[in-house]
């Protein structure tokens, strides 16, 4: 089958603010053949769905490049070149603030001393027009050419943004003292300084924000340390030591005690525990043995085993995992679109608002040399770049907070929905149970029989049973002893009713009471003890002989430990626990009540098909619904859910078709999840509201003079960085 839709990341260079982002946005969107764009200023990545028929990756990196932006495929084999260049540019950035803050320092020296009323032959040097002009040239022309460039480009495109603000407000203040400095008798205020630092505080801002964006992409960072770079495979007989990209799928891999396991596999020998804390953000090691799963950057803790590759490269887990953060990360949250709707008309505004003050000013004060520092001020101020950082940035964080915790989120969006979650519907097998049902009860009834005997005979039959009950009565029967298997003649599955065997000449039965009464077996129990165990949601079955029952077995699917506690948590945040099964009502009434949820809602012989109209009726009942369950038995509801949650290891297809994927079945990762949703948006509100604030504020001081034109540049450039360390501090909340 063809694909004629693709879907393609690419790394953008040369953004400054909101404004780039939404240009280029706009610029992908306006191409033939593009279904849907998106570009996040924070991750500096666009992510583009085209039809191939009609454009190819080139063209649209070509027109991204004729608005002035650069443009490659972010994928594996550009990744290193990717990160080479963004270093680069931090180093070149950095070498420029540092030549930029020496060039600017004598200026602002100068200024101070005269400001303490210094008067020698030092400052009246520093203050000489041709001095301050050699210091604040290359500022302006050589270091501030990135605001001239980008300026060019906004305004080619008819989408001014930061830069022409910049370059507008540092080139005003810069012609005026050159103006005042050689040409004008009747002032010699200069401005030198205020053009230099302004272009120095933004700089360093520029600097601090790379800096700070780096760390919010800690998480991916961090997973991406734990993929192994070689491997030990048995290759002839031999063990082999290679890179990871020599393994091929059925490779032998050997992994020693304290090694990372390199690749997915299956245990074919040997037992151990295994660290799997980085997938699923449990700190206990998991006990493995021969058939077990495992998967790559988990670490073996102590035992030597042998696994086969079944998956390798970017198919296991672990690099599914980054791919799914990275894409998450890169997403956008519908509540960005009203900062993206404001930044697009902000910086007109702002124009519109800096001449404004020009001419009001000049015409009340009558002093034009007054007015355009105030309008420098506007300028300067105004610059949105917080606005463009306050929601992707959080996202960023939350996600990766979310990904170290075992919490898969598919992206801003699914993050913002599960915020507003006030329903949970849940399975009940493997959910809020185990998912392995094991024997609870085991009693004899007959005194002809030793236990010792029984659970020989039990245990012989039923490793002959297809059953999904045999394997947990295989299980506590293999587990109860010294007991030895027996030879078993004759054996039959009853259908609907149990499985019937020869052992040592006599003829044996294990099944329901149904199939004791179609063999005429007496039952020498009290109907009391049975109903009580059938009341506690276990299923009761019966060993017995062609005379009499020898023993009675009770199987049952058990909450999980955390069940109830995970229940009170979301109880606490408002949010109502509903619990649908096809079990009966017995058993769905015991696990309910027991992990703590209201008798009306728990909901039995449900059917896959009757949960999604259940999820249905919820949201028509005006609730906000999560639905939890394995991402395939439940797809139906999961899909109509307005956030659908798949539990388990995220190796299955829960991890492609959920909104979110929880990576270990412990039920209090769901209460982790809507804790870090919500935190997240809380930092997002933050993070718009001080930016939003921000201008509010700062332009109408501006604009009256109350801010000169080096502190408005001060603030304008610690303002992203504000957003971003309140972003950041996200990682220091526990879930």
């Amino acid at each position: 089958m063809v694909h004629l839709t693709k879907v393609d990341t690419l790394a953008i260079t040369g953004m400054t603010c909101a404004n780039c982002s939404g240009r280029v946005e706009k610029e992908l969107i306006a191409q033939k053949g593009v279904k849907h764009a998106t570009v996040n200023l924070a991750t500096e990545r666009a992510t583009v769905e085209y039809d191939t028929r009609t454009t190819d990756l080139e063209k649209l990196i070509t027109s991204i490049e004729t608005i002035g932006y650069g443009a490659i495929r972010y994928d594996d084999a550009h990744k290193k070149e990717i990160e080479k260049e963004k270093a680069e540019t931090i180093s070149k950035m950095k070498q420029d603030l540092i030549i930029s803050t020496l060039l600017s320092l004598p200026m602002v020296i100068g200024m101070i001393l005269m400001m303490l009323g210094f008067d020698n032959p030092i400052v009246r040097f520093l203050h000489q027009p041709w001095v301050q002009l050699l210091l604040a040239t290359p500022v302006q022309f050589w270091i501030g050419a990135r605001f001239y460039k980008g300026a060019y480009h906004a305004i080619k495109t008819k989408a001014p943004n930061m830069d022409v603000l910049v370059a507008m407000g540092t080139t005003s203040a810069y012609l005026l003292s050159v103006y005042n400095g050689f040409f004008n008798s009747h002032s010699h205020d200069l401005y030198f300084e205020s053009s230099a630092v302004i272009i120095t505080l933004i700089l360093l801002g520029k600097y601090l924000e790379h800096q700070a964006k780096n760390k919010t992409s800690g998480a991916i960072k961090q997973l991406m340390a734990l993929q192994a770079k070689i491997a030990t495979v048995i290759r002839d007989g031999e063990p082999r030591i290679i890179t990871i990209e020599e393994v091929v799928l059925e490779d032998h891999v050997l992994v020693r005690p304290g090694e990372q396991i390199p690749v997915d596999g299956e245990i074919i020998a040997g037992k151990t525990t295994i660290d799997e804390s980085m997938l699923t953000g449990e700190s206990l090691p998991v006990e493995k043995k021969i058939s077990d799963n495992v998967y790559g950057g988990t670490i073996n803790t102590n035992g030597t085993i042998t696994i086969k590759a079944t998956q390798i490269g970017s198919e296991t887990a672990l690099s599914r995992i980054i791919k799914m953060v990275e894409e998450a990360q890169g997403s956008k949250a519908p509540i960005q679109a009203i900062a993206d709707k404001i930044s697009a008309i902000f910086v007109p505004i702002v124009l519109v608002l800096a001449l404004a003050t020009l001419v009001i000013s000049g015409v009340i004060l009558g002093d034009w040399e007054t007015a355009l520092i105030h309008s420098v001020s506007v300028l300067v101020i105004a610059c949105p770049c917080a606005l463009g950082l306050a929601t992707p940035t959080a996202i960023m964080v939350g996600t990766g907070l979310g990904a170290k915790n075992g919490i898969l989120i598919k992206g801003g969006e699914a993050l913002e929905r599960a915020s507003k979650i006030d329903a949970i519907v849940i399975d009940k097998t493997g959910t809020l149970t185990k998912g392995k049902p094991s024997v609870t009860d085991f009693q004899m009834i007959s005194s002809n029989y030793s236990e010792a005997e029984a659970l020989s005979i039990l245990l012989s039959l039923e490793r002959l049973s297809e059953h999904p009950l045999a394997k947990a009565i295989v299980s506590y029967a293999s587990d109860s002893g010294l007991i030895k298997d027996k030879e078993v003649t004759h054996f039959e599955a009853l259908v609907g009713a149990g499985i019937k065997g020869s052992v040592d000449g006599t003829d044996y039965f294990v099944g329901t009471r149904r199939l004791l009464q179609t063999k005429n077996i007496p039952l020498t129990i009290a109907d009391f003890t049975i109903n009580e165990l059938e009341k506690m949601g276990k299923t009761v079955m019966y060993l017995a002989n062609d005379t009499e029952v020898l023993g009675l077995i009770a199987v049952a699917d058990e909450l999980k430990e955390s069940s109830a506690e995970a229940i009170r948590a979301l109880t606490k945040q408002q949010i109502t626990v509903y619990m649908l099964t096809g079990d009966n009502r017995h058993t769905a009434n015991y696990i309910g009540m027991k992990a703590g949820l209201e008798a009306s809602h728990i909901l039995a012989e449900v059917l896959p098909e009757d949960k999604a109209a259940y999820v249905k009726k919820l949201q028509e009942s005006g609730n906000f619904v999560g639905m939890v369950g394995d991402g395939i038995n439940d797809a139906p509801a999961l899909a109509l859910a307005d956030v659908g949650i798949a539990m388990g290891t995220g190796t299955d297809i829960a991890m492609e078709t959920a909104d979110v994927t929880l990576m270990t079945g412990d039920l209090m990762h769901l209460s982790k999840m809507t804790t870090l949703s919500h935190l997240t948006m809380v930092k997002i509100k933050q993070n718009l509201f001080w930016a939003f604030v921000y201008n509010t504020i700062g332009i109408p001081f501006a604009a009256l003079g109350l801010l000169n034109p080096i502190v408005a540049g001060g603030a304008m450039a610690f303002s992203s960085v504000s957003v971003l360390l309140n972003s950041l501090s996200l990682n220091r909340k526990k879930l």
